[in-house]
């Protein structure tokens, strides 16, 4: 096969097709479907489980598996990527997530009370094997695109993913709807996961095809290599001390972030557990409905949010962007009625749509002038989201396992408060410290 030059439109398309391939997964798996199939499993009121050793409510397992696996992300992310950066073979490692996500999602098929431990091995498979490959994934941009041509490709990327994920929710809804009893929709559902692994498994294979291996150099990995990547987060938090600003806007996003990845992430949840709906149908063509609102409508909030940090400011923008996440959080407590539900939908999809890219792009910008080493910085954003994703989900199962969901999204609100107050003080100018 030809080597493709760096730049060149048929590696760019290559590359921006993995989000078609994967963004499947957060779709079905992570937003809709599995949620939905989970609530199924647990039919009274008040039924709890026993995994580990520990007796808890359904939910809270989910959120500590889920917290769980954020925490693996985040310590192997930096140890892998500085492994397969030095010795040249990152699409090895991207295929072996991609590969080990793909098969947890066709052993969801499997899932069950009875099987536990192991249905949860798959969903950790799933889960790891997504935010896994996407380390490799990310860090292919800059060897494979110049810097004009990042932003494009990368919305390119986005938008196959929206577009597939979206074209595959619709089929798997078709599927559990076109079934006439409860036991046919649940069995449906089953399929649905095996449709998302196989879809993720068959269309990588063509990104795999076209992408370089990497520099191979015939390195050994060393002890040294593999806490490199440590070594390179401890260097950024001592130029991130020296850095006021970019300083108080990462502790402001730490906090306000943890919020919204887990209302992102227990959303469909807490529809299935806490709405009051008609019954069965109304419920799962409620959420999965919900769910394509919230994917549609963040579209519209990206643009809006945009729009609006052109005008105003990003710090302004997110605090007014927070302050609604914190309403939400209100709302949430008092919402019971499925419309009142999709009211939140659309607000979340809202704030949802502009919050991540306007986050990233801040810090982005708060970034010293001339740093080289942009990679670096973002590795160390990236591994405080997954840390602020553990901290959120473990405080939203301890609070749900105490009282209930209501109260935990309740609590949230918390989070959102200390954001806008952290956001408030940072320095409008770059100030050393």
């Amino acid at each position: 096969m030809e080597t493709l030059q760096k730049g060149s439109k048929k590696l760019l398309n290559a590359w921006a097709f993995y989000d078609w391939a994967n963004s499947v997964y957060t779709l079905t798996i992570a937003s809709s479907i599995f949620p939905l199939f989970y609530g199924t499993l647990f039919t009274s009121e008040n039924e709890t489980i026993s995994a580990f050793g520990f007796i808890m409510k359904p939910t809270v397992l989910i959120s500590i598996i889920t917290a769980f696996t954020f925490l693996v992300v985040a310590f192997t992310s930096p140890i892998l990527s500085g492994i397969a950066d030095y010795v040249g073979n990152k699409k090895n490692f991207m295929k072996f997530f991609c590969y080990i996500g793909s098969l947890g999602c066709i052993g969801l098929f499997w899932f069950s009370k009875e099987r536990i431990h192991l249905s949860l091995l798959f969903y950790f498979m799933g889960l790891i094997g997504y935010w896994g490959s996407l380390v490799f994934y990310n860090s292919y941009l800059p060897d494979i695109a110049f810097d004009e041509q990042q932003d494009s490709i990368s919305a390119k990327g986005f938008s196959l993913g929206y577009i597939g994920s979206v074209i595959l929710l619709v089929i798997n809804l078709g599927m559990v709807m076109s079934q006439d009893t409860g036991a046919e929709k649940v069995e449906m559902m089953r399929y649905a996961f095996v449709t998302v692994g196989l879809w993720w498994l068959i269309f990588s294979q063509y990104t795999f095809y076209i992408l370089p291996k990497g520099v191979s150099n015939g390195h050994k990995v060393t002890k040294a290599v593999i806490f490199n990547g440590f070594k390179e987060l401890k260097m950024v938090w001592a130029q991130l001390k020296q850095n006021l600003r970019l300083k108080r806007y990462l502790y402001a996003f730490f906090v306000f972030s943890m919020a919204v990845q887990t209302i992102m992430l227990m959303a469909v949840y807490f529809g299935e557990k806490e709405i009051s709906w008609i019954d069965n149908d109304q419920k799962t063509q409620g959420l999965i409905v919900s769910i394509l609102v919230i994917q549609i409508v963040a579209i519209i909030g990206a643009i809006l949010t945009s729009k609006a940090s052109a005008k105003f400011g990003n710090i302004k923008t997110l605090i007014i962007v927070n302050a609604i996440w914190m309403l939400l959080c209100f709302y949430a407590y008092f919402m019971v009625t499925p419309v009142q539900f999709y009211v939140a939908a659309g607000f979340v999809g809202l704030v949802m749509g502009g919050v991540q890219s306007l986050a990233r792009s801040t810090y982005s910008k708060f970034l010293p002038e001339n740093t080289e080493d942009t990679t670096s910085y973002f590795s160390f954003f990236d591994v405080a989201e997954k840390i602020g994703i553990v901290i959120g989900m473990t405080i939203f199962a301890v609070v749900d396992q105490i009282s209930t969901m209501r109260y935990a999204i309740l609590f949230l609100f918390v989070f959102f408060l200390f954001g806008i107050i952290l956001l408030f003080r940072v320095p409008k100018q770059s100030t050393a410290n």
